[in-house]
């Protein structure tokens, strides 16, 4: 009787809040006249600014230059024979038929570049945040032309990671399989951890519980485990002829029972539409496969708001208001070279904010840490920005303004560009100043991390030592994470490796060798580009492209309110 009673005052409760939400959707936000940051670019700044360009050309060629590289998927040999041979579409033409435009957040590019066993470009799959029917919803998209859409280590990772962020922002997820299961050379890499292979398919599940819509469409082969993908979302599409679903193919029949049977025979479209059950929608070709995609995602349960009707004179007079006053290109000479080049963070800030306005916070307290809130693209925001080392006091105030936005359900940007090394202790007055400094940056990490709000990380330069914790870094779990192609990761800055030894004359000369093969090992490992290719992050953005990635990560963070029930009260219905 009382578990009725307090299920029945569950359900009402979620009946208000919902009621309540869709009330505020027709509400106005509060008028805000948050002061200009006045932040032109100085005469005695030129110098400086004239170094971070140069360095941001030769990073943004190398950009160019990877970009090429894995657009070209497997290489020309394995698209014509993606193409002519087995008549599927490539994986970014699949993606212009899923999605309403191609304006959509592809999220790690480079991942699979460089790694121990080869080049995996892209990490032989694309995914990504784009818009179906107007809702953004995540894609997983295998790639056929690169090694034949062969899962190494880091395409498992790759997909976990685009899982996590559908999880992490209640996005619909669209799979589109295309695979020929592990790299088996790599297995022990693939199948036995918590975060490798099974993984996968326990989010799917888990997904599924929490009302996150999955769809799948088998484009392709789903050998071995791959299979499991479509039969565990809720509803799949299979594509006549090029689609097949089996744990082993042809080849492992014949070797086990000596019979020879056909692909299609075994596990094709028609086969799984219409006697085992596995999919739901039979598809003649793939561009119908994708219509199928379409109209399942405009049965999902969401209602978004209503565009208001604007004339021309008054959309432009919008756009003029929310534009920055300063250009975006001038970010290209704001990107530090090193951590001595940077300039004012609060020059950065107002070539990203609307109107170039920001209410700082404790504008006089802790100076080397900047916060304040601002809107970007119309969303407000708390920014948090390093200026210099991360002190007792402004890791105080840090602390303090986390938990004011945590209140306040103010979504967090955090701007990183943390000190190169941690600050040596040389007295006893420095040794008192570095514990305050401890345990104030301690009290900053805890804050970040009980955050209940949305927290993007923007790495503007470096990202070293505990600081970068302090700054929502990666293990601090942001709903997202990028880099500047400037950026540099790793625990101490190239140049800086000795201050990881203690002072020894007596063996200067052994010390001195080492601090310049680890310096060296520095500058290649912490690279950016080199971070990207591990997923250590979300992807490479270029600077003059913030303010454009920011209103995209906003906008696919605020679609989470437009669902209408969220709540599982029983148990997710399971597949034939």
């Amino acid at each position: 009787m009382y578990r009725c009673m307090a299920r029945l005052v569950e359900q009402r409760w979620q009946c208000s809040v919902r009621c309540m939400s869709s009330v505020s959707m027709k509400r106005r936000a509060l008028r805000s006249a948050f002061p200009v940051l006045e932040q032109p670019l100085q005469p005695i700044q030129r110098h400086v600014y004239e170094a971070n360009l140069q360095n941001s050309n030769a990073c943004h060629k190398k950009y160019m230059e990877l970009t090429e590289k894995v657009r070209k998927g497997g290489g020309a040999n394995a698209i014509a024979r993606h193409t002519q041979r087995n008549r599927k579409l490539l994986v970014r033409d699949r993606l212009r038929l899923l999605l309403d435009d191609e304006d959509f957040l592809e999220l790690s590019p480079f991942a699979g570049l460089g790694l121990p066993y080869g080049d995996i470009p892209s990490a032989g799959c694309l995914t990504g945040i784009g818009r179906i029917n107007d809702l953004w919803c995540v894609f997983i998209a295998n790639d056929a032309t690169v090694k034949g859409g062969t899962a190494y280590p880091i395409t498992v990772k790759k997909q976990l990671r685009a899982q996590e962020v559908a999880i992490q922002n209640r996005l619909p997820c669209v799979y589109l399989v295309d695979s020929g299961g592990a790299f088996l050379p790599l297995q022990s890499e693939i199948f036995p951890d918590k975060n490798q292979g099974g993984r996968t398919f326990y989010n799917e599940a888990i997904m599924s519980a929490m009302k996150i819509p999955q769809v799948s469409v088998v484009c392709g082969s789903c050998t071995a485990g791959g299979a499991y993908i479509p039969t565990m979302a809720e509803e799949a599409v299979m594509v006549n002829r090029i689609g097949t679903i089996f744990l082993g193919g042809p080849p492992l029949v014949k070797a086990a029972t000596g019979e020879e049977v056909t692909p299609e025979d075994l596990g094709g479209a028609r086969l799984h539409a219409e006697v085992s059950g596995c999919v739901d929608y039979f598809a003649w070709e793939e561009k119908e496969a994708y219509d199928y995609t379409r109209n399942i995602i405009s049965t999902l349960n969401f209602q978004l708001p209503e565009e208001k009707e604007e004339s021309e004179e008054d959309i432009k007079k919008r756009k003029a208001e929310e534009e920055p006053l300063y250009s975006s290109e001038e970010l290209l000479g704001l990107a530090p070279t090193s951590y001595n080049y940077s300039l004012d963070v609060k020059m950065v800030v107002s070539r990203l904010t609307d109107g170039s306005r920001f209410q700082e916070f404790k504008a006089r307290y802790g100076t080397t840490l900047i916060t304040g809130f601002a809107k970007i693209h119309g969303h407000l925001v708390g920014i948090v920005a390093n200026n210099g080392e991360l002190s007792y006091q402004a890791a105080l105030k840090g602390s303090h303004f986390v938990q004011l936005c945590d209140q306040r359900d103010i979504p967090l940007l955090f701007l990183q560009n943390t000190a190169p090394e941690a600050a040596l202790t040389l007295s006893t007055r420095q040794a008192e100043i570095n514990s305050n400094r401890l345990k104030a940056q301690g009290s900053m990490m805890s804050a970040v991390a009980c955050a209940s709000v949305p927290k993007i990380t923007v790495v503007i330069g470096g990202c070293h030592g505990a600081d970068s914790y302090a700054m929502c870094g990666r293990a601090f779990d942001p709903n997202f994470l990028f880099l500047w192609p400037n950026a540099r990761v790793a625990m101490t800055a190239p140049g800086h490796a000795g201050s990881l030894l203690p002072p020894d004359s007596e063996q200067e000369e052994e010390k001195k060798k080492w601090e310049d093969d680890f310096n060296g090992r520095l500058k290649e490992e912490s690279s950016a580009f080199f971070s990207s290719s591990r997923l250590w992050d979300d992807g490479v953005i270029l600077p003059q492209d913030t303010r454009k990635v920011l209103r995209h990560c906003l906008d696919i963070i605020k679609q989470q309110q437009y669902q209408l029930s969220t709540e599982k009260l029983q148990s997710a219905l399971l597949r034939m």
